[in-house]
């Protein structure tokens, strides 16, 4: 059994998705449970972890229901606004929703690189511990030290990095990505996503060893207990369909041990966002 820790879902118009450009054109179509449900069957994941895709709490009210009409979604990351003097009322209307698992906000597109350690910022973090929500790190290698300074303010507080922090693969290039990333994962109370590689890579070219320099920083970092797998479908079909993606994972792991597959493939994403396994 697999769980996929991390992807979207949306219906599709030009005003909220304007961050896709011409070249992103297959990914400008509506994507909802029943497309992906038909991709999960093919790859043997059994359930989801869906994420925000836009920043209005109306996605969130979506995504719930999306998850309630869903079983096979698991839980939703969805978004409030952190820096609110609202924020207080808004979890209050979705923190007793048991599919809300956690919050993310999208860092890497906010201009000032210091955005996450600015106090508003701060103390919205501070108030998701005691609705029992968690957080995704949305990042960019350059914000990785300052993600450590966020982390070791809270730590009761589960964060997860997604995607690795989008490493520069196409480049090959891993300094100082993987100083950086070790030193956010000596803080125990962070879990990291295999999830975005491919459209880090050459999206036209790319092959499965391409990922291994990264995934063995990843493994050395945060070992078996604090990784989890995740598609990133629908955006990962810039480079490649959902089979292929999880087929990365499944080769890298193929000669680890039954119980550190179970751990990666669905233990750690169902005790990171605490929702029970079937």
């Amino acid at each position: 059994m697999i769980i996929d820790a991390h992807h979207h879902l949306w219906e599709f118009n030009t005003s909220d998705y304007a961050w896709m450009d011409d070249s992103m054109s297959i990914l400008k179509q509506d994507y909802l449970p029943g497309k992906l449900e038909k991709q999960l069957a093919v790859a043997g994941v059994s359930g989801t972890i869906v994420i925000q895709a836009r920043q209005n709490l109306e996605e969130t009210r979506w995504l719930l229901k999306l998850a309630e009409e869903n079983s096979f979604i698991k839980g939703v990351v969805g978004w409030v606004d952190l820096r609110s003097d609202q924020l207080e009322e808004q979890l209050e209307v979705f923190g007793g929703n048991p599919k809300l698992v956690g919050i993310r906000h999208v860092i890497h597109d906010e201009p000032d690189d210091d955005f996450m350690l600015r106090p508003a910022f701060v103390n919205g973090i501070e108030k998701l511990g005691s609705y029992g929500l968690t957080y995704d790190l949305l990042l960019f290698p350059k914000h990785l030290e300052k993600a450590v300074e966020l982390v070791s303010m809270f730590p009761d507080q589960k964060f997860v990095l997604d995607h690795i922090s989008k490493p520069r693969i196409k480049a090959r290039i891993l300094a100082p990505w993987r100083d950086d990333l070790e030193s956010l994962a000596l803080q125990s109370n962070v879990w990291c996503k295999i999830s975005g590689l491919v459209t880090e890579a050459d999206l036209k070219n790319w092959k499965y060893e391409d990922f291994i320099p990264y995934l063995d920083v990843v493994m050395g970092a945060f070992g078996t207990d604090r990784i989890m797998l995740g598609s990133d479908w629908p955006v990962c079909r810039l480079a490649g369909e959902y089979k292929e993606i999880i087929d990365i994972s499944m080769k890298y792991f193929e000669n680890y041990s039954h119980t550190e597959k179970a751990k990666v493939f669905r233990l750690n994403c169902s005790d990171f966002y605490d929702f029970d396994l079937p």
